[in-house]
């Protein structure tokens, strides 16, 4: 059962391939003439905060980490050992 040639993506994400610099810049005016330039910049300001308060967690939870083991109060295994008849 030949189903034939494959067929190629459709024509939107293809499409997204070819944009170009020229397309970027008509997409960046036209977004820029929509919102403001005011709007825009306090929307990238809170990116730029949700991105450090991010980089911040993820130092944060690993410093804990590195406490914890160096206490001794890192989280241990505690599976209980199968027994002879759990075994496969």
């Amino acid at each position: 059962m030949d189903q034939g040639p494959v067929r190629p993506l459709s024509g939107s994400i293809q499409m997204l391939n070819n944009i170009g610099l020229p397309g970027l810049l008509l997409i960046a005016v036209v977004v820029l003439v929509l919102f403001g330039r005011g709007k825009i910049s306090s929307l990238m300001g809170e990116v730029g905060k949700g991105i450090t308060a991010f980089k911040k967690g993820v130092s944060d939870g690993a410093k804990d980490d590195d406490e914890a083991l160096a206490d001794g109060t890192a989280a241990r295994d505690v599976t209980p050992e199968a027994k002879e008849k759990d075994k496969v």
